[in-house]
């Protein structure tokens, strides 16, 4: 059962611009709050890996995001969005597991984003709650520990766009991905390459080719979201190019 979520959109590490953005938010205040728990937690567990600069410039976002927060707008070197396209994703969570309360932290992703999602996902709630939750933020901020009584669950291999695997099942597709980067596992799909396959640098470069023939208007592709999945195939090749170089007895074509 969930009991809270937040799922941050966020730059892929190889990319080099820096955005972020709010994808969903389940955040009650009431009765427990769990809410504010989670975003506290993330806070708490991502500040300490903020540089110096970064850690100075926040409390002044927490202030700003009292009123809520305007976007876009440039945030601790982040430019704050509501577009979600092409943006990997970090899922915290707080769920209910039989008699245990367990915290999910997603982990996989650069600490930054994470902070400054769960601040514009406070900003984002009705004053009354806005309030609440930056209040957890705050706290955290002050004194970065993880509220007490709950199992703690850190995620080393996130999946962007997609749910958590199930903690304790095994033998699922999930499994094959372990130990493939996030951002690999990311590329490899837009491509059509399932876990186990062996990746080159010529099969990389037919499959470019072809699925942007399939993707181009002047092919018989649709011309709505044309530009973004082209961007998204170059974007995939550059990716998958730059592990095929790095990876010692990888095939080079």
């Amino acid at each position: 059962m969930v009991l809270a979520e937040l799922l941050v959109r966020h730059t892929r590490r190889h990319m080099p611009v820096r955005r972020v953005a709010v994808g969903t938010a389940h955040l009650p205040t009431g009765g427990p709050g769990y809410g504010p728990m989670l975003l506290q937690a993330v806070v708490a567990e991502c500040l300490p890996e903020l540089d110096p600069d970064q850690a100075d410039w926040l409390p002044r976002l927490v202030a700003d995001a009292r009123d809520g927060l305007a976007v876009p707008r440039l945030a601790l070197r982040y430019r704050l969005q509501t577009d979600l396209h092409g943006l990997d994703g970090s899922r915290h969570r707080i769920v209910r597991e039989g008699d245990r309360t367990v915290l999910e932290l997603d982990r996989h992703a650069p600490s930054d984003p994470q902070v400054i999602g769960a601040v514009m996902a406070a900003a984002a709630l009705p004053a009354a709650p806005r309030a609440v939750a930056l209040r957890a933020v705050a706290a955290a901020v002050a004194r970065p520990v993880l509220p007490p009584g709950l199992v703690v669950r850190r995620l080393l291999l996130g999946v962007p766009g997609a749910l958590p695997p199930p903690a304790a099942v095994g033998g699922g597709t999930a499994d094959l991905w372990v130990g493939i980067d996030a951002e690999q596992r990311w590329a490899m799909e837009v491509f059509g390459l399932g876990a186990t396959a062996e990746i080159d640098r010529t099969d990389v470069q037919a499959r470019f080719r072809r699925l942007v023939r399939q993707a181009h208007p002047d092919h018989g592709g649709a011309r709505q979201g044309a530009a973004e999945r082209l961007a998204e195939l170059a974007e995939a090749r550059t990716l998958l190019l730059a592990v095929i170089a790095s990876s010692p007895g990888r095939v080079a074509g």
